[in-house]
């Protein structure tokens, strides 16, 4: 393998996954040249990237997947030879209230994308378009069976329509152009540097606070958890080692009740914080109305990334759950930073609509 001569475009590298790959490549691969490409909209933050940002390797750009005119500029100017698409609308309350935004970034963006590597990749040797996507794609699972490479879309939600609608553009550039290209779906991240829009950095925040911990329904719907750190693993191998054309599903083999996760951070969370006793947050708990449209239960087999390229989850639950609440409780001002200034409305919005 040739550590040299890749000039990587990592798209949303200012983001909560995307800046865990970053950090990783800079740092694993000082031979490539890193460019992360982000918007810097409410949940980009270049705080996330403060340890590399003057590694010699890493370049950040600040512009938006959806202006087509600085992606073809950029493909021009650095000459990318690959590029790891993560940069997307991702949060399914806020796709919910304003679908277009998310057809325009996940779906018009990616073919941006597609387009200016088809054409500044014309030998289309060394070359791969990889790009990041979600398990929700699939739609609901009922209590038995999980999701499998080739089970067929059923998006229930605005977020997972448009992340499935560029699933499938990036695989028919791969069949009608031969751009070579490489898919995976994988299933709820967690750890540092999560917008805390999302459940447990959302959770652990209000625990601090003492604020109430809304929980959609009755807390049974189920959702399979990765440690953000075991799928950047698998993106590197799927990067390095992935068969163009191919699709991987990446799952920790962790399924969890809603309820029973959030009652298992007010115990960590109380007792991390010296509260006793542990889990006395348990009555900041509040059921509220269901997200329209709520996929009952996500759960993702991995078998062919653990038979085809190794790859194993490595981080036991609750020991990243563990991890994960202490570098919470130990950033307070990243914390307060991304809920504060020029983030508050976004978080305040999506904070009351649950209460509501």
């Amino acid at each position: 393998m040739n550590l040299r001569n890749k000039k990587i475009l990592i798209t949303g590298g200012a983001g909560f996954i995307g800046s865990h790959v970053v950090r990783f490549m800079v740092k694993k691969y000082p031979g490539y040249e890193i460019y992360n490409l982000d918007a810097l909209t409410y949940a980009g933050n270049l705080a996330n990237l403060k340890d590399i940002e003057n590694n010699p390797n890493y370049h950040f750009i600040k512009g938006d997947i959806r202006d087509r005119k600085l992606i073809d500029r950029i493909f021009e100017e650095f000459g990318f030879t690959h590029i790891i698409h993560l940069a997307a609308e991702s949060h399914v309350d806020r796709s919910i209230e304003n679908p277009s935004a998310f057809v325009e970034t996940n779906v018009m963006g990616t073919v941006h994308l597609l387009d200016a590597a088809l054409k500044h990749w014309n030998n289309k040797d060394g070359h791969l378009f990889y790009h990041v996507s979600t398990d929700e794609v699939y739609g609901s699972l009922g209590p038995t069976g999980k999701f499998k490479e080739n089970t067929p879309y059923d998006p229930h939600s605005p977020y997972s329509a448009s992340k499935a609608a560029s699933d499938h553009f990036v695989r028919a550039y791969y069949h009608t152009y031969n751009l070579p290209t490489v898919i995976s779906n994988c299933s709820n991240n967690y750890g540092p540097y999560q917008f805390p829009e999302k459940l447990i950095p959302l959770i652990i925040n209000n625990i601090l606070h003492k604020n109430p911990l809304p929980v959609y329904g009755d807390g049974s719907n189920i959702r399979d958890w990765l440690y953000v750190e075991d799928h950047v693993k698998a993106i590197d191998l799927i990067f390095h080692r992935g068969k163009s054309g191919e699709t991987y599903n990446i799952g920790g083999d962790n399924e969890w009740r809603n309820i029973d996760l959030v009652e298992k951070l007010c115990e960590i969370t109380d007792e991390l914080l010296g509260r006793q006793p542990a889990g006395q947050s348990k009555k900041l708990i509040r059921f509220v109305k269901d997200r329209a449209g709520h996929d009952w239960r996500y759960a993702i087999d991995n078998s062919k990334l653990k038979s085809e390229l190794g790859w194993q989850p490595e981080m036991d639950f609750e020991t990243g759950l563990r991890k994960t609440v202490k570098w919470y409780l130990n950033n307070h001002e990243w914390l307060q930073n991304v809920t504060s200034g020029k983030y508050r409305e976004y978080y305040d919005k999506m904070y009351k609509n649950r209460l509501a």
